[in-house]
């Protein structure tokens, strides 16, 4: 049985500024690190709700994480940082490697569905025997969590790919081999180093209402957070700046905007926030 945890990889998109993939692209083995690959949680915000970057095969109703191989010529999170970018057309955002996830049967999960992948690929003719051998390795993966504005990002599918797009934490499609596992693994790294990450920074808009806060925060951590509480604790760590009011023109009370003071922000997560939720 083919181990196809590698499917999504065989035709790597471009590095130059179009970022469109191509089919004609084959990959060389010989430029790449055997038994090594990449797998990418990349956090969006939007509507209140924690997202995730993913992509949909063509012609099969299965969901995957960004990723890819590592160049003999790059290092593991300049590889990480190239899937970002392909896959967002963002540079520079918060990158974390979480876990490493080696289970000898990993590959095999999803096996119909990843055989039809490959009969596809090799109906592609774009491969010869080797490359196809090389694929049939084992592969272990690591795995790195990115969080990111959504609304800046530029999805863009892989050529194995019909979409690349934002799905709710709440509402996940069904996802290859152990990548519903990868997601569960960075969730739970993310809510154990809340108070050392720049969560709110990352995922927020430049300027934010306190509800839009408290929201990303219950997100992430799945449960309620009393309104009170949280404001008191908040504005105790003096790393707001408050804006003008959002007016809505509703007759409820407009809520004020506040933005981050980046410097003592990133001061702060570098000591631990220190709050228990």
């Amino acid at each position: 049985m083919y181990h196809i945890n590698t499917i999504k990889y065989l035709y790597l998109p471009m590095t130059n500024i179009s970022r469109k993939p191509s089919l004609k692209m084959a990959l060389n083995p010989d430029d790449y690190m055997p038994g090594i690959s990449i797998d990418c949680v990349i956090f969006g915000y939007s509507n209140q709700q924690l997202k995730i970057l993913l992509l949909k095969w063509k012609h099969q109703n299965l969901w995957t994480l960004p990723g890819g191989f590592i160049r003999k010529d790059e290092d593991m999170k300049d590889a990480a940082n190239r899937v970002l970018e392909e896959r967002t057309g963002l540079k520079s955002v918060f990158l974390n490697q979480f876990h490493t996830f080696g289970d000898i049967e990993r590959s095999l999960q999803n096996g119909k569905e990843q055989l039809k992948r490959m009969e596809f690929i090799r109906q592609s003719k774009l491969h010869n025997d080797e490359v196809i051998g090389w694929l049939n390795n084992r592969f272990i993966t690591t795995g790195y969590f990115a969080l990111v504005d959504l609304h800046k990002t530029k999805p863009e599918p892989d050529a194995l790919s019909d979409t690349c797009e934002w799905k709710s934490l709440t509402d996940m499609p069904d996802l290859m081999m152990d990548h519903k596992q990868i997601v569960e693994k960075a969730l739970t790294h993310l809510r154990i180093q809340l108070n050392y990450l720049p969560i709110g920074l990352s995922l927020l808009p430049a300027k934010f209402t306190f509800l839009d806060l408290q929201k990303l925060y219950e997100a992430i951590l799945q449960k309620p957070l009393e309104r009170s509480n949280f404001q008191r604790k908040v504005l105790k760590l003096g790393i707001l700046r408050r804006h003008e009011k959002q007016m809505t023109g509703a007759a409820n009370k407009a809520p004020y905007l506040y933005s981050f003071d980046k410097k003592k922000f990133k001061k702060l997560i570098e000591e631990g926030i220190g709050f228990s939720y």
